[in-house]
């Protein structure tokens, strides 16, 4: 079977910049709390009436396309990760595909949090290796700014997560050495409820009632000590595993993306790994947070900066909600 490659590129963040110093005027926090637990200084929120889920997706596919070369009616499907569609159903997929005024292609939307990017990698992957599809669109969009909780109950959640959008044109490779090299996807499910928006939910009879509002179900919660526990542990697991597969060691690594989840746990990976800080990627001060966006948009701007070059090793990887983590390893 052929191997799939990344053929281009893109991304694209909303123009609103919100700093610590904004966030202080909403709840009680501070500039230098947020950066000692965080590193984020600041984030991009949305602009109702310009930027949604899908159409953000569309600008950062657009500008993938035209790296790869590529016009959009040679795109053969969509992959669309995100935890934030623009509704509740349909999913983003076909929004953007309509946006993008795409040919009926089929388009999948992907629902596994900040692993989302890997995991629609992933699937992506396989049907250029069967040879299903030559030309796939694989994205990571979202828009958290207008479900956070900003008041001071919320503020360990709500100062982590921005908006934006990254996305990947994957083509065939000429070479079964270059490109997606492997994949590897995992899932814990014991933990589901540590990192969640547990209402609206279908579980219940009524999926909305001022209850779930007080009590604040309807915000993102998160046990912060599990999922830093469990990050520090499955993210260098993961890797590992991807280096293993392939006969590679740590040090064969030339660009390691990390979701940008917190700088302590990308410090930490760096750390277990032995690599120099310029050999991975970390962008999370200027976004913070953006789920499955993050992988795209700090691969996006590596490749910008010209920090990924042809015959590098590039390693991606992921940990969030569910709790799910994934890494693919990339021969550029």
């Amino acid at each position: 079977m052929r191997n799939s490659k990344i053929a281009g590129v893109g991304h694209y963040v909303p123009e609103k910049v919100v700093t610590n110093f904004d966030l202080e005027k909403l709840m009680e926090t501070s500039d230098e709390w947020i950066r000692e637990r965080t590193g984020i200084q600041e984030r991009r929120y949305f602009q109702e009436g310009v930027d949604t889920t899908s159409n953000m997706g569309a600008k950062a596919s657009m500008k993938a396309l035209e790296m790869a070369g590529l016009k959009p009616e040679d795109v053969d499907m969509i992959v669309f990760a995100t935890l934030s569609p623009d509704y509740v159903f349909p999913g983003s997929g076909v929004l953007m595909q309509r946006e993008m005024g795409l040919k009926e292609i089929p388009a999948l939307d992907v629902r596994n949090q900040c692993s989302g990017f890997v995991y629609a990698l992933s699937v992506a992957d396989q049907f250029i290796k069967t040879g299903m599809y030559d030309n796939i669109l694989v994205v990571g969009s979202e828009i958290h700014s207008n479900g956070l909780d900003f008041s001071t109950r919320g503020r360990n959640v709500s100062v982590i997560f921005g908006d934006g959008a990254g996305a990947v044109v994957l083509t065939p490779s000429e070479s079964n050495e270059r490109g997606i090299l492997s994949t590897h996807l995992h899932s814990d499910g014991e933990f589901a409820e540590e990192l969640a928006v547990i209402d609206p939910g279908s579980t219940k009879k009524d999926r909305l009632t001022h209850e779930m509002i007080d009590e604040g179900t309807i915000y993102p919660y998160m046990n912060g000590n599990q999922v830093f526990k469990h990050a520090v542990t499955r993210f260098p697991e993961v890797i590992e595993e991807a280096l293993n597969k392939n006969g590679y060691k740590a040090s064969d690594v030339d660009m390691l993306i990390p979701h940008q989840a917190n700088l302590r746990i990308t410090s930490y990976i760096q750390q277990k790994m032995g690599l120099p800080a310029e050999k991975v990627m970390s962008n999370i001060h200027k976004y913070g947070n953006t789920t499955a966006a993050s992988v795209p948009i700090a691969l996006s701007e590596a490749v910008q900066e010209g920090r990924i070059k042809e015959g590098d090793l590039v390693c991606m990887a992921a940990f969030g909600s569910g709790f799910t983590w994934a890494s693919a390893l990339i021969r550029w």
